[in-house]
């Protein structure tokens, strides 16, 4: 593939704003090579991909084009005057540019010194502006951080803000307001509370600066919460922050019309409506609603369904049928929805052939009109591109009562290349509805499964785009339920979570591993592969990047799982699930993988485990790998009683 020759400079640069603003998606980094732009690094490949964006309305496929020294994408960049380096020779944290945490641990130690120095500090971050002050001159008594979009500045605008009130070592994270001069804009938020009035409620002496500011979280600098909370509670506020200065576009030098128009704008008085003063997501408060409810779900269940909806959005759930499958996903979409028209619930017909009862069809007869669909699916999907602050769920139920590739397969393709579906000819149609479908990062696909003789298996290109999560039914479980005797609630569950919507999408939207020691699990994952790949069911780069997300945000949703814990629900979620052959096929891979699935006290795990009928597959002592055993253990039963095996069963 030849670089086209129209890309500027300045399309090269707003690439790399979108980098700034969006982060990296999955394998978009570079392996040899950085370009070296205002003190941080960024992958060449993806700067060229995405800077056709601009020049031309489309991304060119990295895959279609090489990088390296002497190439022309590379040399594209050195024309238009930007350095490549080495790695190596680049050695800058990779922290920086996808954590703030360590920018405001150094902010803290050095605020107890008399460096009034910034220029060390990071200068943008998300796509905003950063800046940083210890005070002019003098040491200030409250050094602070801002964020910054234009037009706003500290003097003349709201910013989120990191205010440190060194006397009493607390840390605002706050909706920042300038006090030299009137805001360009408010804050868009329900009951708020001042850092006065919260000095006032806690007894404390008030410092004369920045006491107007709302508090948004408050933070004890003798006991800082986690890095991952604290980046998330960042994220959250700025994602606050572009959504309120979205909504005022006038020029900066018209300052109080710009705040006046900015409330009598349709959208913005929209956002007010519906605005619900926001939380950082616990999955707590949402077991404490599904009891409530009346709905019995283990708490490992839940905690694994929300991670896959933050790690990808497409979630399919199977299993036995009536074990709760749908309730959970319209429990979840009840309670984190403001209203109902955030969601919708469609049973898939088994006389599905095409993508028409999703998203409609142009009208034969009459050119100037677009046929919708009943269910409601495409005026989600556009209403989802047009609110992208909030939420938008498809539960698509019994999904493989008609072949899910026949009238899915639009979706599947998107979901990877983040293109868009293309819906009938420009300028053609002339009733609400776009010429081109994007799928919106804010939108999420839960599927349910069951499987018997009336509905259809799932191709490889499926399951691999998803979280496949398997529904069982313990003894203990449904003796709960039994003796439990109460009637379900969904009602109950209604808007219960609203307030932690935009935590979830921002958590959702976190691209960052975790840094962690991953030698252990890149092991197991690399056995796991070898015996994958001699049935054909080997995963790719896509699962890979997929797994450690997973495990990164299961890390940040559930801080008692162990790392074995965490491994566990990945390979059942996203290796076992592709896994299916006949009996000599199978029986071999099985055994061996069980193998991985155990400690050392295990010497023959088919006759101390496949077996044995009723093993205890939470022994610690000898199983490593409790939920990925129990299944490999059920799928060597089914190879040898019936001569054939899959991850899906009845």
């Amino acid at each position: 593939m030849s670089i086209p020759s129209n890309i500027t400079r300045e399309h090269l640069l707003k690439a790399i704003d979108k980098i700034d603003s969006e982060g990296l998606p999955p394998m978009g980094d570079s392996q040899y090579y950085d370009v070296a732009h205002n003190n941080k690094r960024y992958p060449p490949k993806m700067i060229v991909s995405y800077s056709n964006l601009f020049a031309n309305g489309t991304e060119l496929d990295r895959n279609k084009f090489t990088g390296g020294l002497n190439t022309p994408a590379f040399k594209l960049l050195e024309k238009e005057g930007f350095e490549i380096v080495e790695k190596e020779k680049y050695n800058l944290e990779q922290t920086v540019r996808d954590s703030f945490y360590p920018e405001l641990k150094k902010f803290l130690e050095q605020a107890k010194t008399d460096n009034l120095k910034t220029k060390h500090f990071t200068d943008s971050y998300q796509g905003l502006k950063v800046k940083v002050s210890f005070g002019q001159g003098n040491q200030a008594q409250i050094p602070w951080i801002s964020f910054l979009k234009k037009p706003h500045t500290t003097s003349k605008g709201i910013y989120p803000a990191y205010l440190y009130y060194k006397n009493i070592e607390i840390l605002f994270l706050s909706y920042g307001i300038s006090e030299t001069k009137s805001p360009l804009a408010k804050w868009n938020l329900q009951h708020p509370q001042t850092i006065n009035e919260y000095f006032e409620e806690k007894n404390i002496e008030k410092l004369k600066r920045y006491g107007n500011s709302f508090v948004y979280q408050v933070y004890d600098v003798k006991n800082l919460p986690t890095p991952e909370k604290l980046d998330s509670d960042l994220a959250e506020i700025i994602r606050q922050y572009k959504t309120t200065i979205s909504t005022t576009n006038v020029p900066a030098e018209n300052a109080e019309k710009q705040e006046e128009l900015a409330f009598e704008s349709s959208h913005a008085k929209k956002i007010l409506s519906k605005n619900i003063k926001q939380e950082p997501m616990r999955l707590d408060s949402f077991r404490k609603a599904l009891y409530e409810a009346g709905l019995i779900y283990s708490d490992k269940l839940v905690t694994r369904f929300v991670s896959s909806l933050l790690t990808k959005p497409f979630v399919i759930l199977t299993g036995l049928s009536g074990s709760g499958k749908t309730k959970l996903a319209q429990a979840f979409t009840q309670w984190i929805c403001q209203t109902s028209k955030q969601y919708c619930i469609v049973p898939v017909g088994a006389d599905w052939t095409n993508r028409e009862p999703l998203l409609g069809y142009p009208n034969a007869l009459k050119p100037d009109e677009y046929v919708k669909p009943d269910n409601g699916v495409l005026d989600l999907i556009i209403k989802a591109n047009k609110e992208p602050e909030l939420p938008f769920f498809i539960i698509l139920d019994e999904m493989n009562l008609s072949h899910v590739e026949r009238y899915f397969a639009d979706f599947l393709s998107v979901m990877e290349s983040k293109g868009e579906i293309p819906l009938f000819a420009e300028g053609t149609v002339n009733n609400g509805v776009p010429a081109n479908l994007r799928l919106p990062s804010n939108l999420f696909i839960i599927g349910t499964v069951n499987i018997d003789e009336t509905t259809n298996m799932f191709s490889p290109k499926v399951l691999d785009r998803a979280n496949t999560i398997e529904f069982r039914v313990t003894k203990e479980e449904i003796t709960n339920f039994l003796n439990s005797n109460k009637d379900i609630d969904m009602a109950a569950l209604t808007s219960r979570g609203a307030s932690m919507a935009v935590n979830f999408l921002a958590r959702s939207a976190n691209n960052r591993f975790k840094d962690q020691n991953l030698s252990e699990i890149n092991k197991t994952l690399i056995d796991f592969f070898e015996q994958l790949k001699k049935t054909g069911a080997e995963f790719g780069y896509r699962s890979a990047t997929e797994i450690l997300r997973l495990i990164n945000q299961l890390t940040v949703l559930d801080q008692t799982l162990s790392d074995n814990d965490k491994l566990d629900i990945a390979i059942m979620q996203k290796l076992l699930p592709k896994l299916h052959g006949s009996r000599r096929k199978l029986v071999p891979v099985l055994l061996t993988l069980g193998k991985f699935c155990v400690t050392d006290q295990i010497k023959n795990i088919e006759k101390e485990i496949y077996q044995q009928d009723g093993y205890n597959f939470e022994d610690p002592a000898t199983v490593k790998f409790p939920l990925s055993l129990e299944k490999i253990a059920r799928m060597h039963k089914g190879a040898i009683d019936n001569g054939f095996a899959s991850f899906a069963e009845a």
